[in-house]
C-alpha cells in the first residue's frame, strides 16, 4: 500500500515537470496575437492622425502666410508719396484684384489671381524679377479666393455697405474683405477627407480713407 502511494506521488511530480500542454500554448498564442493586433491598430490610427494634423497645420500656416503678403500689398493701395497725379488705386474683381501705388516715381500694379489652383502675385514693373512668366506663386492647392468691398457712399470715411465687385460702380472703396481657402497636399489617401483651411481677413485702405 505504501509503495503504491509513493509511486502515485512520483507520477504526479513527473507530470508537473512536463510544462504546458499544446492546447495551453495555442491559447497563449491566440491571446498574444489579439493583443499585438490591437496595439498595431492603435499605432496605425495614431500615425494617420499625426500625419493629417501635421498637414493641416502646415496648410494653415501657408494660408496665413499667403494672406499676409496679400494684405501687405492692399495696405499700399493708393500710396502716393511722390505726389504724382493720381490714377485708380484698385480694380476690383470677384476672384482677382489689381492694386496700384507709386514708388520711387513709378506706378506699380500688383495683381492677385488664382491660376491652376495656385495663388499668383504679378507686379509691373517688378521690384524683383518674378520666378515665373505669370508672376510669383504664393500659395498652392487654392480652393477659393474671394473679395468683398466696403464702400463709402456718404463720404464720411466709414463703410456704408459691403458689396461684390459688380456692385461697386463709382463708389469709393475704403476696405476690402479677403477670403482665402486652400487644401493640404494630397500625398496621403487619408487627407482626402480633410476640408480646406479657410482664412478671412478685412483690411482698411488707409491711403484711401484719408483722401
Amino acid at each position: 500500500m505504501m509503495r503504491r502511494e509513493l509511486q502515485t506521488m512520483n507520477n504526479r511530480r513527473t507530470l508537473n515537470r512536463k510544462g504546458v500542454t499544446l492546447i495551453e500554448f495555442l491559447v497563449v498564442l491566440v491571446i498574444f496575437g489579439v493583443v499585438v493586433a490591437g496595439i498595431y491598430r492603435v499605432f496605425i490610427a495614431q500615425t494617420k492622425a499625426y500625419t493629417i494634423q501635421d498637414q493641416v497645420v502646415e496648410t494653415q500656416q501657408n494660408v496665413r502666410g499667403g494672406m499676409e503678403i496679400l494684405l501687405r500689398d492692399l495696405r499700399m493701395a493708393g500710396f502716393n508719396g511722390d505726389n504724382t497725379p493720381y490714377t485708380p488705386s484698385i480694380t476690383p474683381g470677384a476672384n482677382s484684384i489689381d492694386i496700384y501705388y507709386f514708388h520711387n516715381g513709378n506706378m506699380r500694379k500688383t495683381t492677385y489671381s488664382v491660376n491652376g489652383g495656385t495663388l499668383m502675385r504679378n507686379q509691373v514693373p517688378p521690384e524683383i524679377p518674378p520666378a515665373e512668366a505669370g508672376g510669383d506663386p504664393i500659395l498652392t492647392n487654392v480652393n477659393a479666393l474671394n473679395f468683398s468691398y466696403g464702400i463709402d457712399t456718404n463720404e464720411n470715411g466709414t463703410v456704408a455697405s459691403w458689396v461684390q465687385a459688380g456692385s461697386v460702380g463709382t463708389s469709393k472703396i475704403i476696405a476690402v474683405q479677403v477670403t482665402l481657402a486652400a487644401s493640404p497636399t494630397s500625398t496621403n489617401p487619408d487627407l482626402k477627407s480633410v476640408s480646406p483651411r479657410t482664412l478671412q481677413s478685412t483690411v482698411a485702405l488707409r491711403n484711401l480713407c484719408l483722401r
